[in-house]
């Protein structure tokens, strides 16, 4: 047994350390301790696993936060008896992380409600997992963002904080047009994080149109080199994942 004072100064030195996950489980490692005869050292790694364990969650937790995702879907959620033409084993790669190792992208190419974003983000979920910095936003808030800030003359600050992310998501190139003048702020951003960062894209536009979305042919073709010199196209041929669910199944 402890002495109740020796007791009661733990207690509150663990208060004071603000280590509340040890203090809310100091009685029950004790008697655990006591009753398994544990050594000092195992004790104490026992304690202060319980710590540990809950910060890593709230760690997890703000990282995703970060995120900003449209939503909460992981992989685990996505119906690939839906979609055949995708390889579920090189999603299941995907999520190993290894293309962000390697600083390359991935492009999610298909028509609309195919399930790219649904993709793209439970790729971006299991990286923010693993404490991976990582950001979601749609093609046209980013530009928006940039215009912004190259009028307030800060457009440098603003580069700087979407190159910062190793794994950044662009969901919607293409829906809606580009003027020339954007494409140009576009560029800079995908040449600054090329070969240093990795960025997943999706798309419902051919590669062969993306001078019509930039409206700039030179432009665009200097944007597709960069995205994909180093990247896995994963093209999606399929019904809407969206609106599965909208229409009776066909009798077998």
């Amino acid at each position: 047994m402890i002495p109740q004072t020796n007791y009661q100064q733990l207690v509150r030195n663990l208060a004071y350390l603000k280590l509340k996950q040890m203090t809310i489980h100091l009685d029950e490692v004790v008697d655990f301790s006591l009753h398994n005869q544990l050594s000092f050292v195992d004790t104490l790694i026992k304690l202060t696993n319980y710590e540990i364990d809950v910060r890593e969650q709230n760690m997890i937790h703000a990282m995703v936060k970060v995120g900003a995702f449209p939503h909460l879907k992981e992989i685990k959620d996505f119906d690939f008896t839906f979609q055949p033409s995708i390889n579920q084993q090189q999603i299941q790669d995907f999520l190993s992380l290894r293309f962000i190792e390697g600083n390359e992208n991935i492009v999610f190419l298909g028509p609309s409600g195919v399930g790219k974003t649904h993709l793209a983000t439970g790729i971006g979920i299991a990286a923010a997992k693993k404490r991976t910095s990582t950001y979601f936003i749609k093609c046209h808030d980013l530009i928006q963002n940039l215009k912004k800030a190259y009028l307030e003359n800060r457009l440098e600050s603003r580069l700087k904080h979407y190159t910062k992310y190793k794994l950044l998501i662009i969901d919607e190139i293409g829906y809606l047009p580009i003027d020339p003048e954007d494409a140009k702020l576009f560029f800079q951003l995908i040449d600054k994080r090329y070969e240093k960062r990795s960025t997943i894209f999706t798309t419902n536009v051919n590669f062969k149109s993306w001078d019509e979305v930039f409206q700039e042919p030179k432009l665009a073709n200097a944007i597709l080199d960069r995205i994909l010199h180093h990247a896995t196209v994963v093209t999606i041929v399929g019904k809407s994942y969206r609106l599965k669910d909208h229409f009776p199944k066909e009798p077998e």
